[in-house]
């Protein structure tokens, strides 16, 4: 097999989504399947849409058009990056939905879904205090009373994203706010918003924990349906895969070397100061998958070894005493970045697995 190399297994990831949408189900809450960091794949967004999720979101109109060429034209897709508007006119042909805070980027849309004949959908993201994206509540009635009169403009709801940059998490006290919102609008202009979207897979611990979920009707999960993991503390989410992604790397060397570098030391490749410990000689093995490829932080060696270092395109473990021969094949489990950054990378084959119900069909994305 091709190395370095991404399995897949879109079993795991239909169960994570089926068990995931019958629990928020319970709750009031639907589920839209975001596919950005498994690069817009369409197999995965099949897996997703079988195990009845609501809808397909990612933040580039790339993975978009990949999306809308490999499922077709039936399940609503949805754009959850502010539209760039060098891309207006892409989006408005590929994208049902998209998530907007600027209201310049609101009219353009409008203008060009009026000139090819299409209603675009718009969510309005609000402002929580994660101070990434979203219009501060003071402005949002204002905004609301434009988008509602643009034409070939659908104003679906509003939505709000939390822990992503500043670490701001999902809680009573800003899912009420923007409950609170949904209402002050809907009762401002004598409408009914159809989406209330409260977050990402930061969101689940409050979906799950609370007894009210007053008018949050929508979460977009990524990384708990991929990775079976909330995004707070990346805690395991009780009965589902945290394995359904695994990276499989190459050994091109191995050998016992000193634990630590000799020489004048000075800063790496990539600018730090690396400081080891002199264990005496280990046993170690270099393996063909770098920072171009991954996240080393974000990689889980096998039991009983360890990650030295890496550079652009070397993974140096400490295999604990075990020789690896050239040519043998090692698996790491895996987190988000290094998720994003595998699928990202075009020298990391990705391989889909199937069930052996499906007789063990191999496919490569």
């Amino acid at each position: 097999m091709t190395g370095p190399r991404l399995e897949i297994d879109l079993d795991k990831i239909s169960a994570n989504a089926r068990i995931l949408v019958r629990r928020l189900t319970a709750r009031g809450i639907s589920v839209t399947g975001v596919t950005k960091a498994g690069l817009g794949s369409p197999e995965i967004a099949k897996a997703l849409l079988e195990a009845g999720v609501s809808g397909i979101a990612d933040s580039r109109i790339e993975n978009i058009e990949r999306l809308r060429n490999g499922i077709g034209p039936g399940p609503v897709i949805s754009l959850i990056r502010t539209p760039m508007p060098s891309q207006i006119d892409r989006i408005v042909r590929h994208a049902d939905i998209s998530f907007n805070t600027d209201l310049d980027v609101v009219r353009q849309l409008s203008s060009a879904a009026e000139a090819v004949g299409r209603t675009h959908g718009v969510v309005l993201m609000v402002e929580l205090g994660d101070l990434r994206e979203g219009i501060m509540p003071r402005d949002l009635e204002g905004i609301f009373r434009e988008v509602l009169s643009l034409p070939n403009i659908a104003l679906k709801g509003i939505g709000a994203n939390l822990a992503c940059l500043s670490g701001t998490s999902p809680d009573a006290a800003n899912m009420a706010a923007l409950s609170a919102i949904a209402e002050s609008m809907e009762a401002a202009f004598e409408i009914t918003l159809d989406i209330v979207s409260g977050g990402n897979s930061a969101n689940i611990n409050w979906a799950l924990g609370h007894e009210d979920t007053e008018r949050i009707n929508n979460l977009r999960l990524g990384e708990a349906i991929l990775l079976g993991r909330e995004a707070l503390e990346r805690r395991a989410i009780d009965g589902l895969h945290t394995d359904a992604f695994t990276l499989f790397a190459e050994v091109i060397e191995s050998g016992i070397k000193p634990s630590r570098p000799w020489g004048t030391i000075a800063q790496n490749a990539f600018g730090e100061t690396v400081k080891a410990a002199d264990n005496g000689k280990i046993m170690q093995a270099i393996l063909a998958v770098g920072r171009q490829d991954s996240d080393p932080a974000g990689l889980e060696p096998p039991s009983g070894m360890r990650i030295l270092g890496s550079s652009s395109d070397h993974l140096v473990l400490d295999t604990g005493g075990r020789h690896l021969p050239a040519g043998s094949e090692l698996c790491f489990g895996i987190n988000y970045t290094t998720l994003l950054r595998a699928m990202t990378s075009p020298f990391v084959a990705k391989t889909m697995v199937y069930a052996r119900s499906r007789q063990g069909v191999l496919a490569v994305a």
